[in-house]
């Protein structure tokens, strides 16, 4: 199949960098050249129709010594939460990771573009190069006067999650829990607040997928832009920690925002169970339900490739035309398809970001 006949996919989330960081080959040339390790790299992603994506830069804790593949196959589990990560050491790996995109784009010769505005990710899309979001999952390396926040804006960040999982200064994160509510302690802390207000001034969307449901209220009564959850599914589906309740769903719709569905299949299955044996029947079941809650403009992808066990009938990027065809059997129409693909994404970045 020629990319041209391909359905452009853009995508809200995946953590190709730390790949990347954590590989033998320089990253610059697994990445353009390929290096078929994990779920991506570029010339899989021209196979598989992927045009852009949220590429994000996270800080790993060292082990807890817990083996969490084999803990999140029982019934129920509880993964513990590293502990809180110094600042210095976080801003060296994020300065780290978000070099390697900006010299993977300086390698690239013009293949691939770090996106400011949606202008930009229309571009890519036209002309056939790939469309970089800077983005930050979990804001350890960012220090409480904001300082790193100017540096990395100015680099190119334009969508951050105040947390990932871990508990950091700006807030509390939901932990891998199942069944749980998200509903599972404090929200943001002060210095979160006045993250959230700085983001909206610079025009930086704010991610949802890691904060707990306190958390995203908090942000919900501050922030005046669209509610973005990059990679998050649908709790009444699976009654997961990471996913989303109803009635978070619909504040998102009143605000215009939007949900990136989460490849992961222990955030798919309503076991809760990492598993990769999961038939993208399940995924579409969690489409239907945030397509009747968030609405048909308010849906898109967000794979955690890279990041995530995800179904064996995807495997990895050049699984995308496999996915879209089961949407399509389904019964999703050409142009509902185009607007869960990419056009939602677009259009919810443009009312993000203002341009």
């Amino acid at each position: 199949m020629s990319r041209s006949s391909l359905m452009p996919v853009f995508d809200g989330h995946n953590d190709v960098l730390l790949r990347l960081m954590r590989g033998k080959l320089p990253p610059e040339q697994a990445f353009l050249e390929g290096d078929n390790i994990g779920h991506l790299d570029w010339p899989r992603m021209k196979q598989g129709g992927f045009v852009g994506g949220f590429f994000a830069v996270y800080v790993p804790s060292e082990s807890t010594g817990v083996d969490v593949d084999a803990l999140m196959t029982h019934p129920q589990y509880d993964v513990p939460l590293p502990a809180p990560l110094p600042l210095a050491t976080s801003q060296q790996v994020t300065v780290h990771m978000a070099a390697l995109l900006i010299r993977i784009e300086r390698a690239s010769k013009g293949e691939v573009k770090i996106c400011r505005t949606a202008a930009d990710i229309r571009d890519c899309i036209d002309t056939g190069k790939l469309a970089a979001i800077l983005h930050i999952e979990g804001a350890e390396g960012i220090d409480p006067d904001l300082h790193m926040l100017d540096v990395l804006y100015g680099s190119g960040l334009r969508s951050i999650g105040p947390v990932w999982s871990r508990p950091n200064i700006f807030g509390h994160g939901v932990p891998f829990r199942y069944p749980s509510t998200p509903d599972t302690g404090p929200g943001l802390t002060e210095r979160g607040m006045e993250l959230v207000r700085a983001c909206n001034r610079l025009k930086i969307m704010i991610d949802l997928s890691h904060l707990n449901e306190k958390g995203f209220w908090d942000v919900a009564r501050l922030s005046d832009a669209p509610l973005v959850a990059t990679h998050s599914n649908a709790y009444a589906i699976s009654p997961h920690s990471r996913n989303l309740t109803d009635k978070q769903l619909a504040a998102i719709r009143e605000s215009r925002g939007m949900v990136g569905v989460n490849f992961a299949t222990s955030f798919i299955r309503p076991d809760g169970q990492r598993n990769d044996d999961t038939p993208l029947e399940e995924m579409i079941r969690h489409m239907d339900h945030l397509i009747e809650h968030v609405g048909v403009d308010g849906v898109g992808f967000g794979s955690d490739f890279d990041g995530a066990t995800i179904p064996a009938e995807i495997g990895d990027v050049r699984g995308l035309p496999r996915l879209v065809e089961a949407m399509r059997k389904h019964g999703y129409d050409e142009a509902t398809l185009r607007k869960l693909c990419y056009e939602n994404w677009v259009n919810v970045l443009e009312r993000t970001w203002g341009q």
